[in-house]
């Protein structure tokens, strides 16, 4: 993911991708190595920031002895996620459900951290590469809302209005997903480079990180811990899909206030 969504982004370029040599083929070593190049935190909500980048950093140093590519890091996150999506559509919330929905979602979302890393540790990344995770991206951020309501109607004895939640957020992570890919890519292509912001570049604040923590996808990962106490489960997530909504229409108007002034230096 990009930055409001703790995710990994790399450099992408069209020249072909070059195996880093400079860091030893060793767990510790490439764990140390990506410690030293992390992302800016800038926009990380605190799941994403303090928990998710870290354990993606173990995955990446574990696919990177392994002799993994990115794209084969990303194939398994999306097979793992996956999964978890399914057994919300499929299955009827349980207890042994709801833990095993929230660990395949959470390790889904760790490994989609890692790709990005890894590919930073081998040297860079591709287009194939992006436009893969993107996809992936753009699958799951609707998915998962649209495997909810469907649960929601076969399993849950609820007052179809209900049913408004999960249609409302798909069309909201949708948005979200949407508008922040789409920034960030023109200001990259105004600033003439697809280079990403490592951490020396940009911080955000702990109090920033943590109101904005109902916008990250670790925390809607968790919350599917609670999948089996219905009428809790159906508050806190409808709670998480009002303050998205209102986290999505001040991004909007941030975002498009960015755009406005991209490209005004040279006019």
């Amino acid at each position: 993911m990009t930055d409001e969504t703790g995710g990994e982004r790399v450099t992408r370029t069209t020249r072909p991708v070059v195996e880093n040599t400079a860091t030893p083929r060793t767990y510790s070593a490439a764990v140390r190595s990506l410690a030293s190049s992390q992302k800016s935190s800038k926009g990380a909500p605190a799941y994403s920031r303090y928990v998710n980048r870290p354990l993606g950093r173990r995955f990446a140093a574990l696919a990177y002895v392994l002799r993994l590519t990115p794209n084969m890091v990303t194939s398994v996150s999306a097979l793992v996620t996956f999964a978890g999506i399914a057994m919300i559509a499929l299955l009827p919330p349980t207890p042994l459900f709801a833990v095993l929905t929230s660990v395949l979602l959470i390790l889904g979302y760790a490994l989609d951290s890692a790709d990005g890393q890894l590919a930073r540790l081998r040297g860079g990344g591709s287009m194939v590469g992006e436009w893969l995770d993107h996809i992936v991206d753009a699958i799951k951020s609707s998915a998962l809302h649209a495997a909810v309501l469907i649960g929601w109607f076969r399993f849950l004895d609820l007052d179809p209005v209900w049913l408004l939640v999960p249609l409302g957020y798909t069309i909201v992570s949708a948005v979200f997903f949407f508008g922040m890919i789409l920034t960030d890519q023109l200001r990259r292509l105004n600033r003439g480079s697809s280079a990403m912001i490592l951490k020396h570049d940009g911080r955000t604040s702990l109090a920033y990180s943590l109101a904005v923590i109902p916008a990250d996808y670790g925390l809607l990962c968790l919350v599917f811990l609670f999948a089996w106490i219905s009428p809790f489960f159906v508050g806190l997530y409808t709670a998480l899909f009002v303050a998205n909504a209102l986290i999505l229409a001040a991004s909007l108007v941030r975002w498009f206030r960015a755009v406005s002034r991209l490209g005004q230096g040279a006019a």
